[in-house]
């Protein structure tokens, strides 16, 4: 085989219809668009959500929800059965799970939850933990901190 005998699949490169060049061509004079009218004319589609010049859905309905973008905070989230991987580590804290790769971006801190069992005691640091999480450290016989 050489370079110069490739070829397409069979049906892969099909060629482009070629509109408004003649009767001929079948699509020649009005190039498939019928006669006048706004979808004749160059940028003539409504835009998304243009109801024919009723007021739009999303006008008619009331706004609703609050979103407190500047004071949020956004956690990064680990669960109880991640840590109990951990096995040569006592002391479990935020800057020691980045620097192992397991919690990759900790945005504005960590969060604990509590899906998984955890077997031995364990001193977890964190900015949050879930209530259930608290529970079953407490219950191993672990601490928790609120860094």
């Amino acid at each position: 085989m050489r370079i110069d005998e490739l070829k397409p699949a069979e049906g892969s490169n099909k060629k482009t219809r070629r509109v408004g060049r003649g009767v001929g061509s079948g699509r020649g004079k009005t190039a498939g668009k019928g006669h006048k009218g706004q979808k004749a004319r160059t940028g003539g589609a409504t835009g998304r959500g243009f109801e024919g010049g009723q007021m739009p859905m999303q006008r008619r309905l009331p706004k609703r929800g609050f979103r407190n973008a500047p004071f949020s905070r956004e956690f990064a989230i680990l669960n109880l059965k991640d840590l109990s991987k951990i096995s040569d580590l006592d002391v479990i804290t935020p800057e020691v799970l980045h620097e192992r790769g397991i919690v990759k971006d900790l945005r504005d801190g960590l969060k604990i939850l509590g899906n998984g069992e955890i077997s031995r005691p364990l001193t977890v640091k964190a900015n949050a933990f879930s209530s259930s999480a608290l529970k079953k450290i407490a219950s191993a016989g672990g601490k928790t901190e609120v860094v």
